[in-house]
């Protein structure tokens, strides 16, 4: 594989992919902060950046890639959790970081690594580094970019020519998009912070500033430069931070490291809905990756629905691309179940080097599998993280489960509620049968019951 492309934010454009160091190619992730559970949109630039580097390591080695994604584990956020919940802000930040490590582990995502070895420094937190953000802040204050006032540090934007150019956006646009905090020792309405006090209650650390805590968007920037260097290969996140808190980054990192040129090439996805609609607790569609798991949805199904759409288009999570999902991957396991996987199929090499187009890898891993070729298929679906052991095992967790004498019970059941018009008990049966782990499918050619991977044979027993 000669030439791999990325869709470049920076310049807009499609663009060859050339390594600053091929011998260690860097990149750069924006990680969660770490308060709740993750959620289904929070997972998807996980899949996305997971896959570009499994891509990245199939084409250098692994021993030639460094991945960084890092915990935020100082913010607002967190200590509002700890004050709703009385709990200590460290034992809430170890209990999530912990079940974010979890759930995308189960979503097969790798652990990022330093030149291919899995290490913590991969995985920063944020606490481990306020040293290095205090020193950047007294270099930039230094060289004119930021200044002190009442405790707080700000970043000058002013100072920096190119604000706003990652976004495209206008100082007057993003005045009006960014609900921007009106404070009296600001000197221009769209500064930010860089540090600020805390008071007794809350997280701080000794600055030449007075006890504080670190702005957001200073914290990537440190950890960047103290892992990666000033000036590495890919910076990638979600396009909901492309502004404020990447732009932010490029301004604090280039003033810092004049010349540099902090990262190469920006990545970013798209945002995810469900069922045509964008995700809400208010609509109810809100839902986190643990509650999919818990309902039997295996990780791996949730994977290959995300690598379904190309990733700078929305994308739409919906039940029934699930059921799909499922069926495909199980197909497909059945096939290259005791086969050796052969040579990576150049087809869906190509896809995936051609700007993470996973859509085009997938239906290329479709031809192989209509054509036979399970060593093929095996191999090729590989590179996407899927038909691996380690996503394994679900597809064969309900077999032989026989479901018939349940069926022929709602099959019945529904016939009487068609005279009576009373659906009630269908709609029991039905709610009892899927919380047992059970997909239920109606139709008019009659009721199919399939015990899923979360089936709970004891949870029948109390359907009554």
């Amino acid at each position: 594989m000669d030439i791999i492309r990325f869709h470049n934010t920076k310049t807009r454009q499609k663009e060859v992919f050339t390594p600053i160091d091929p011998q260690d190619v860097r990149m750069y992730v924006c990680g969660p902060t770490v308060y709740d559970r993750a959620h289904l949109g929070n997972a998807r630039p996980v899949v996305v950046f997971d896959t570009l580097y499994r891509l990245l390591r199939q084409v250098y080695g692994p021993g030639h890639v460094t991945y960084v994604r890092n915990f935020t584990d100082v913010d607002d956020k967190i200590n509002a959790r700890a004050a709703q919940s009385g709990r200590a802000i460290a034992e809430i930040t170890a209990e999530t970081t912990a079940w974010y490590l979890e759930d995308m582990g189960l979503l097969g995502a790798l652990q990022p690594s330093i030149r291919g070895e899995a290490h913590e420094e991969a995985m920063p937190r944020a606490t481990q580094y306020i040293p290095q953000m205090v020193t950047m802040i007294e270099g930039l204050i230094a060289a004119g970019h930021a200044y002190a006032a009442e405790g707080h540090v700000l970043f000058a934007v002013d100072s920096y020519a190119d604000y706003g150019r990652l976004s495209g956006r206008s100082v007057d646009d993003m005045i009006a998009g960014a609900r921007v905090e009106v404070a009296p020792y600001k000197r221009n309405p769209m500064d930010f912070v860089l540090w600020k006090p805390s008071s007794d209650d809350l997280p701080g650390w000794d600055s030449p500033w007075g006890r504080g805590r670190p702005g957001w968007h200073i914290e990537c920037s440190a950890m960047s430069d103290a892992l990666l260097g000033a000036h590495f290969d890919i910076h990638g996140g979600g396009n909901d931070l492309m502004f404020p808190h990447h732009e932010n980054e490029i301004a604090q990192s280039c003033c810092a490291h004049p010349g540099a040129g902090f990262a190469n090439v920006w990545l970013h996805n798209e945002m995810l809905q469900v069922e045509g609609k964008k995700m809400s607790k208010s609509l109810g569609n809100f839902f986190t990756v643990r509650d999919l798991l818990d309902q039997g949805v295996p990780g791996e199904v949730i994977r290959f629905v995300f690598l379904s759409t190309h990733y700078r288009k929305p994308m739409d999570w919906t039940a029934e691309k699930a059921r799909e999902a499922e069926k495909v991957l199980r197909k497909w396991r059945a096939m290259v179940e005791g086969v050796e996987a052969g040579p990576v199929p150049q087809a869906v090499l190509e896809a995936v080097a051609d700007d993470l187009n996973t859509a085009g890898a997938l239906a290329e891993l479709h031809r192989l599998a209509g054509a036979g070729d399970a060593a093929g298929l095996k191999a090729g679906a590989g590179v996407l993280g899927l038909l691996g052991p380690d996503l394994g095992g679900w597809d064969k967790a309900a077999e032989g489960v026989d479901l018939s004498a349940w069926a022929e019970r709602l099959t019945a059941v529904r016939a009487e509620a068609m005279q009576t018009k009373d659906f009630a008990e269908v709609d029991r049966l039905k709610s009892a049968l899927v919380a047992a782990g059970v997909e239920v499918r109606m139709s008019k050619a009659g009721v199919e019951l399939v015990a899923g991977p979360g089936f709970d044979g004891a949870a029948l027993e109390g359907i009554g």
